[in-house]
């Protein structure tokens, strides 16, 4: 069986992020809202308040969870 990629979290990333969220592709291209699709199922994201994987509501920090609905979400400005 070949190997296939599953891009899912592309609709989950068409809303805002967080404004502590962080990714390297964000400091390699600029931008907070990425359009690759490999930059959006990134797992190299860290949260800037715990400068960790986690946020501060222990939960998993990436882009497709770091949206409105979670306690320590704060929207872009």
């Amino acid at each position: 069986m070949s190997y296939q990629r599953s891009h899912n979290e592309l609709s989950m990333a068409g809303k805002p992020a967080c404004v502590h969220l962080r990714s390297k592709a964000m400091y390699v291209t600029g931008d907070l809202e990425p359009t690759d699709q490999d930059e959006v199922s990134g797992h190299s994201c860290w949260c800037n308040r715990t400068q960790h994987s986690v946020g501060p509501d222990q939960q998993s920090v990436e882009r497709t969870t770091c949206i409105a609905g979670r306690d320590c979400y704060r929207a872009t400005r």
